[in-house]
């Protein structure tokens, strides 16, 4: 028989808040040669983020590395809003939000993200996505990152809940077949009508 379940888990990024990393490559493009359609591959696609998001570095290390890579012209303290500002809540991450808040009332619930010391800080500061969940797993406090299966086992260790136990929702497939390796009932996010569906399938109520 099918374990209830306890925790609902949740992505961040393009579920509870979405970003674009092009308004900051539009204006990093000011400060170096670089056209802005190179920029967001550049930053995304370097091992540099990636270390940034498991807390290996400081802001100040990243940006020095950053700084060198596109050859910008452009001080620590003018660099961090460019970086910082890329987030907005669309409709679709508000119906998210009222929903998560709504599920507050008979279940765990958590965000388990990606995210790099300095966004984590800015969203703390100016967006009210993480006040109503019980836990916030951020990857930079981890020194772990999706998908490594350990950062799903040190989150399930966290929440003292078991993997069926748990219901995780992300935009990106290859986190959620990671998290699914587990036995964590995972789910492809797309909108807030896939997510309510795949919530009652396993019986959650959603009211």
């Amino acid at each position: 028989m099918a374990k209830a379940i306890k925790v609902i888990l949740f992505d961040l990024g393009n579920v509870l808040i979405d970003f674009d990393y092009n308004i900051a490559a539009r204006r990093i493009a000011h400060f170096c040669g670089r056209s802005p359609g190179d920029i967001p591959g550049l930053l995304l696609g370097s091992s540099l983020t990636g270390i940034f998001e498991m807390g290996k570095i400081i802001p100040e290390e990243f940006f020095s590395r950053i700084k060198e890579m596109l050859d910008l012209s452009i001080s620590y303290e003018r660099f961090v809003p460019i970086w910082n500002e890329v987030f907005f809540m669309s409709a679709k991450n508000r119906s998210v939000y009222s929903l998560a808040n709504k599920l507050r009332s008979n279940y765990k619930i958590a965000v388990l993200s990606n995210i790099n010391t300095l966004h984590y800080e800015y969203l703390k500061e100016r967006f009210p996505v993480f006040g109503i969940f019980h836990e916030v797993f951020a990857s930079c406090k981890m020194g772990l990152v999706k998908p490594d299966p350990k950062i799903y086992s040190k989150t399930l260790e966290a929440l003292g809940a078991a993997a069926e136990e748990v219901f995780y929702t992300d935009d990106r497939e290859e986190l959620v077949k990671s998290a699914a390796s587990l036995k964590i009932n995972s789910f492809v996010f797309k909108d807030i009508k896939k997510l309510k569906r795949d919530l009652a399938e396993l019986g959650v109520a959603l009211s």
